[in-house]
């Protein structure tokens, strides 16, 4: 099936492109561009068939540490019945190309572009293509962190084109954002979203806050301040911020600017041992 996002498709670039890139890594924020995605930096996982990734980003010491994102491309007849090694990580999924068929504690699901699904930690899931094309899709991995009295969420399986957009107070529609899940529900301790803004919308001041990101350009093209820089963006690149690196957005058209955003959310911030360093 196709889709209007972005996603890699490998492949090499002629020995006699320039070398210069939009690649950067810095203190506070690395951008990952489209055209560093090739077949030489792709990864493979055990227990999954015809299968390989690119690895955006990973817990890192000193720059984030909640998350891990992969684009995974499974071929025909690829998957896995034993996709999680680990049994704190809880998961979400979500397609930009192709389909799949999915399965968590005995249910199965036909996965779709703009399919997301929620997958707790400790679920039973395999995940099959059984078509004749290669699938696409996002998946974040964290450590779900417990809380005593309060249960482990739920599956969720969706798709973005169920789920009305929410504008952002005062934007007249021009910034938005979907959400998979209800940011009140304290089950949850990580949100993955779907920013979008329309031409000539922006985010009017420097956000800086705990929450570490991710945010992969699904559509469009615009100018994102990470930091001291401002960084021109578009679809296929990715940008990993650690906590408190200070962001803003510019979307100058000439369509809508689009990006699949991770964020930790509704947990205590974890305290060192006191003495530690004495």
């Amino acid at each position: 099936m196709q889709s209007n996002y972005y996603f890699p498709q490998g492949g090499h670039p002629p020995q006699s492109n320039l070398l210069t890139d939009r690649a950067v890594f810095t203190e506070a924020y690395a951008i990952i561009p489209k055209g560093v995605m090739r077949d030489i930096v792709t990864s493979y996982l055990p227990h999954w068939t015809n299968t390989r990734l690119w690895v955006l980003s990973r817990p890192l010491s000193g720059f984030a540490e909640t998350f891990s994102q992969y684009i995974m491309e499974v071929g025909p007849s690829g998957g896995s019945d034993r996709p999680e090694s680990d049994p704190r990580a809880e998961a979400v999924l979500f397609v930009v190309d192709g389909g799949f068929r999915l399965t968590i504690g005995g249910e199965t699901h036909r996965m779709q572009p703009g399919g997301y699904a929620f997958i707790p930690p400790g679920a039973e899931w395999s995940l099959h293509n059984d078509g004749s094309t290669p699938t696409r899709f996002h998946w974040f991995r964290k450590a779900y962190e417990r809380v005593d009295g309060i249960p482990l969420p739920e599956p969720i399986v969706t798709n973005e084109r169920e789920i009305a957009p929410t504008p952002m107070p005062d934007t007249d529609g021009r910034w938005a954002t979907t959400r998979f899940v209800d940011p009140s529900d304290m089950r949850h301790d990580m949100h993955v979203t779907i920013v979008t803004f329309e031409p000539g919308g922006v985010i009017p001041f420097m956000e800086t806050h705990v929450m570490e990101h991710g945010l992969y350009v699904l559509e469009g093209k615009a100018v994102y301040r990470l930091n001291a820089d401002w960084v021109e963006v578009e679809a296929g690149d990715y940008m990993w911020l650690r906590a408190f690196c200070p962001q803003a957005c510019y979307a100058g058209g000439p369509g809508k600017f689009r990006y699949l955003l991770y964020k930790d959310v509704n947990r205590h911030m974890a305290l060192g041992v006191p003495g530690r360093f004495a």
